[in-house]
């Protein structure tokens, strides 16, 4: 087991990352719930037309116009919120893996974690930077 100066044990670092982990999937799926609860009080009521397809509107598309629509109380936009928040969980696990790699002194791994992260920032940027 890895111990650095500060205290940061292997066991530490999982139970932490195994806390982030249960904590964003647990408030996404939390805010999803939310946000159907808000879309079905405002359109419960009308029928789905499903001869033509309608897309996402332009405003759910990219992250600040679906924080907007969220808290400006759109259920459409507060599912797109959790779900944003669903794929930014493990995103978080990579960063905070980073930081317990470097509090602990371990080069190889804080490596292979900017790695991981930059492909991720690659492939969640649409494939160009």
């Amino acid at each position: 087991m890895h111990t650095s100066q500060c205290g940061w044990s292997d066991q530490r670092i999982e139970v932490l990352i195994g806390d982030l982990l249960r904590v964003g999937v647990v408030l996404a799926a939390v805010v999803s719930l939310i946000g159907g609860v808000v879309y079905l009080a405002h359109a419960g009521n009308t029928r789905p037309e499903y001869k033509v397809f309608h897309g996402e509107p332009a405003d759910l598309r990219d992250v600040r116009g679906v924080v907007s629509n969220a808290f400006s109380g759109n259920g459409s936009g507060i599912i797109q919120l959790g779900l944003l928040l669903l794929i930014a969980t493990p995103v978080a696990r990579v960063a905070f893996s980073g930081f317990a790699f470097a509090i602990q002194r371990d080069r190889r791994y804080v490596v292979v974690t900017v790695a991981v992260m930059a492909v991720l920032a690659f492939s969640l940027s649409g494939g160009h930077l």
